[in-house]
């Protein structure tokens, strides 16, 4: 198996987050990992520290720019804060952008005793999200950072008739979520709008088209619409990195984010953050 197959399966199944999703799943082993994706386990060991030591790269090449390094400085975050990221595969990618912020600000404001903890399961939508909220409610965070949403765009087969979850759906989800965090937790929220992809790439990719996957980012708009109705101070990566994103920030697949993809995706993060109060 080449370098990129491996590390679009590695970002795009993720298989110690999906597991540990399930009952008993968290105590498996990497080996277990490994032979889920058919590979041996040095090189799914291997591969997965190399793509970690990307991320801790991009958080160091984040940190280099002074303005990033202010951003980052005027996050409102109090001494021993914690902070939960909640979403799909976007956000449990082993570079996701929360891996990534972890890294930043551990190396900015480590002293802080902030910690970044993740909540995310490949393929989850709005609705799955709703099953799953519960575990972010028991961990009493100060912050919970929300991308979810882009597999409620997602469709299936060669001629579809809806989206996994219906737009109106979408908005009940996310009012639901909304409703249950302002309730049952003390946290402030951040939203984030799913980013677009490149359609022809996501139809022509073997991996997405042997379980029919599709999107169109006319779906992806209107789910990115509701997070910014829901929430004005919504961080809009939809807009932001354009419509598909530059061909740099995305895999092969037109979907999943490249390490790149997720450095950017990450300083839209910092930078919506770093403007509440």
């Amino acid at each position: 198996m080449v370098i990129d197959q491996m590390r679009w399966l590695l970002k795009a199944i993720q298989p110690g987050r999906t597991l540990a999703s399930l009952p008993g799943g968290a105590g498996l082993s990497q080996e277990a990992h490994a032979a889920l994706l058919g590979l041996p386990p040095q090189s799914y060991a291997t591969e997965l520290e190399r793509m970690r030591a990307e991320a801790r790269g991009a958080a160091g090449e984040l940190l280099a720019d002074p303005d990033v390094a202010s951003m980052v400085d005027r996050l409102p975050l109090r001494n021993g804060a914690t902070v939960v990221a909640f979403g799909d595969s976007l956000t449990s990618d082993p570079q996701s952008w929360a891996v990534i912020l972890g890294d930043v600000l551990a190396a900015r404001r480590g002293a802080d005793g902030i910690s970044v903890s993740i909540s995310a399961v490949g393929g989850d939508t709005t609705t799955h999200g709703l099953v799953r909220v519960g575990e972010v409610v028991a961990r009493n965070p100060d912050w919970i950072l929300i991308l979810i949403g882009t597999n409620d765009a997602r469709t299936q087969g060669g001629h579809p008739t809806k989206t996994l979850v219906h737009h109106e759906e979408t908005v009940r989800n996310i009012a639901e979520l909304r409703h249950r965090l302002s309730h049952e937790t003390k946290a402030r929220v951040v939203w984030i709008t799913p980013p677009a992809v490149n359609e022809e790439q996501v139809a022509g990719h073997g991996g997405l088209a042997r379980f029919g996957v599709r999107f169109r980012n006319e779906d992806l708009a209107r789910v990115a619409k509701i997070v910014c109705d829901m929430d004005g101070a919504a961080v809009d990566v939809f807009s932001n990195l354009g419509t598909p994103p530059p061909a740099d920030l995305l895999m092969g697949d037109g979907l999943h984010l490249t390490v790149a993809g997720q450095k950017r995706l990450a300083l839209e993060v910092i930078t919506g953050w770093s403007n509440l109060r």
